[in-house]
């Protein structure tokens, strides 16, 4: 297929202006955006994305699973359509460039098409997954996960928020639970843009990560109990101290991922301690430990050090552990023709870029179950993500949707 000219690129400052204007909806307290998934400010935001594309004259569908798919035609009827896009929803305290950026970059790549009056073979489908934060409906890439047979609908429809209201009763509150079954939808491609959400590539001045793999992902909710006691009063060889043996686990978590360097990471993110007293050793506490490699035989290593690991230690100071697998996936090897396309888009625009692994999942982990996929990342400010202070460039948000651009149009074929 031939690929698109290297004169050809996005607007920048229209993709900047709707981005600025996508923000304003669910804004956050520190600058950036609380528009978490099937709330009212969720609803409005694909209220405003759904105009902005009917105005660039495309067609809308819409699951059960209230994902957005909006089609660009393309000459040839019975093509596969390529897929691009990524998430409209953010996390409470969120940035506003974490997967909306995907999303409208996907738009601009659109407005651009019909700009320079260009055609292409295949249709080309703008998407906006839903939930892929997981924050208030967890688990994290829901929609897409239903859309993968990864998940059941039934069981996505009951999940349940601190408030106790169901996912499916709040998609349909907001008015976007469509009547498309999910997953029918047929690819011949998905692309994604994302902001990297580390720092790798604004640390070695790297305007593009050609994103080769997705790191796969372990969690274990380990429970140690001990017993309460006064902290004063107990003598030290008389101690059942819970909270103890959790430093010492995550300790050993510590050095279990740097044993695996450098792409096998460790730690504890959520932890709770009880009772979570001034003057009280604690007497139980329950912590997630998260491993994550691109590689499925380190996770297991991981999985099994820390086994026989956090045992020992319990045995030795007299604590009862228990433990449990509550998540995870194996880590994702996209596409080699969808990577290429983004590596050679890069080098034809002139991009520095690199190879790069996911930290994070993305929808398009499990999109890549079923169908060719890739991503395209650009840098982000200091690595942050899942802050109000995420911040990019107009310059990086230009070099990603260019790759981006050519990468999808290269895959949908113009038609001369």
């Amino acid at each position: 297929m031939a690929a698109p000219g290297e004169n050809l690129r996005i607007n920048s400052d229209r993709l900047w202006e709707t981005l600025m204007e996508m923000a304003k909806i669910g804004p956050g307290i520190a600058g950036g955006n609380n528009r978490q998934t099937v709330t009212d400010e969720d609803g409005e935001g694909r209220h405003l994305f759904r105009k902005w594309c009917e105005e660039a004259s495309l067609t809308m569908g819409v699951d059960q699973m209230g994902t957005m798919f909006m089609r660009r035609e393309g000459t040839d009827p019975d093509a596969l359509p390529v897929y691009v896009g990524s998430h409209l929803d953010t996390q409470p305290t969120g940035g506003k460039y974490d997967g909306v950026l995907g999303v409208l970059a996907g738009l601009e790549i659109v407005r651009t098409l019909n700009d320079l009056d260009i055609k292409t073979k295949h249709p080309i489908v703008v998407t906006n997954w839903t939930n892929e934060e997981g924050t208030r409906y967890a688990p994290a890439m829901l929609a897409s996960g239903v859309f993968a047979d990864m998940h059941k609908q039934d069981w996505a429809y009951e999940l349940e928020d601190a408030d106790g209201k169901k996912f499916g009763d709040e998609l349909e509150r907001i008015g976007w639970k469509g009547e498309e079954t999910v997953g029918e939808r047929k690819m011949h491609a998905f692309f994604e843009l994302h902001i990297e959400q580390g720092p790798i590539l604004e640390n070695e001045g790297k305007d593009i990560g050609v994103v080769t793999h997705g790191q796969g992902l372990s969690w274990t909710q380990i429970t140690v109990t001990g017993k309460d006691s006064h902290t004063g009063s107990t003598p030290m060889p008389m101690r059942k101290n819970a909270g103890l043996g959790m430093a010492r686990i995550l300790d050993l978590v510590d050095k279990i991922a740097w044993s695996q360097a450098p792409d096998a990471v460790g730690a504890a993110g959520h932890i709770d301690v009880f009772p979570n007293s001034r003057n009280v050793i604690p007497g139980k506490v329950v912590f997630t430990v998260d491993f994550r490699s691109p590689n499925l035989a380190t996770i297991k290593d991981m999985e099994k050090q820390l086994a026989e690991g956090a045992k020992k230690i319990c045995d030795d100071m007299g604590l009862e552990i228990e433990m449990e697998t509550v998540g995870g996936f194996d880590p994702v090897t996209f596409d080699e023709g969808c990577v290429t396309a983004v590596r050679n888009a890069a080098e034809r625009l002139g991009y520095s870029h690199r190879d790069l692994i996911s930290g994070a999942g993305h929808d398009a982990c499990w999109i890549n179950r079923v169908a060719p996929t890739s991503m395209v990342m650009c840098p982000c400010v200091d690595g942050l993500s899942h802050n109000e202070a995420e911040d990019i460039s107009q310059e990086w948000a230009r070099a990603g949707t260019d790759v981006l651009f050519h990468a999808v149009v290269e895959t949908a074929e113009i038609v001369e």
